[in-house]
């Protein structure tokens, strides 16, 4: 019986910190919206899961995407099964799931529901204070656990990575120069064979405008 992953079906997001998982334990998987389309979701939405994304295992929907991977990590062989590792490990996918949210708010720091061209001005505003500020503390943080056991959170960190140098691709040309085990790690990451095979295949969505991760030249420190 395969997992059934409900997510956006045009965007990486937060379902993509799901996908990865999946994808590097060879699990069998649906992306169930690029299946069925988004109304899919409607029967679990604001009844088992506030939001997307959202796994279905059998008789248990989870919703959350730290919560999804706690469950997944030992069962797909990236977690221990100890639970003192397993909540450390948890811990740091819910700092990640910080750093994500604070992404999201350098272009959308207002509002989600206003466009970007509505709160350019504050966006400015937030995404300097992220890169001078924030962003060093997040990379400094997660560069001391590049080099311990490989788990699903390695992948998270990749995926962070691999967003903000599509989002901001000067700010973390200089960042890289500090952070070189953190960088060392996405490229083992890539290199992992499920992964590398996941990565150039059609199932892995672009980097685009809709998702967390977007490029404004302007919030771009150069």
């Amino acid at each position: 019986m395969p997992y059934d992953l409900y997510y956006w079906p045009s965007i990486q997001g937060r379902g993509e910190f799901v996908r990865l998982a999946l994808e590097d334990a060879g699990a069998p998987y649906r992306d169930v919206c690029r299946l069925r389309g988004v109304s899919a979701m409607d029967r679990f939405l604001g009844k088992q899961a506030f939001a997307c994304p959202f796994l279905v295992a059998g008789k248990l929907v989870i919703p959350q995407t730290a919560n999804i991977l706690y469950y997944l990590g030992a069962r797909l062989g990236l977690a221990p099964k100890g639970e003192n590792e397993r909540l450390r490990l948890h811990g740091l996918q819910l700092t990640i799931a910080d750093w994500l949210t604070e992404v999201h708010d350098t272009h959308h720091p207002i509002a989600a529901s206003l466009y970007y061209e509505e709160q350019k001005s504050a966006a400015r505003q937030r995404a300097a204070i992220f890169l001078d500020e924030r962003l060093p503390k997040y990379m400094a943080y997660f560069e001391r656990a590049a080099d311990e056991r490989f788990s699903y959170v390695h992948l998270s960190l990749f995926q962070m990575i691999e967003g903000l140098r599509y989002a901001f691709p000067h700010a973390m040309h200089r960042a890289e120069r500090k952070y070189k085990k953190l960088l060392r790690l996405v490229d083992r990451v890539a290199a992992r064979p499920r992964l590398a095979a996941y990565l150039a295949s059609e199932r892995r969505i672009p980097l685009n405008q809709q998702g967390i991760f977007r490029r404004y030249a302007e919030l771009d420190q150069a």
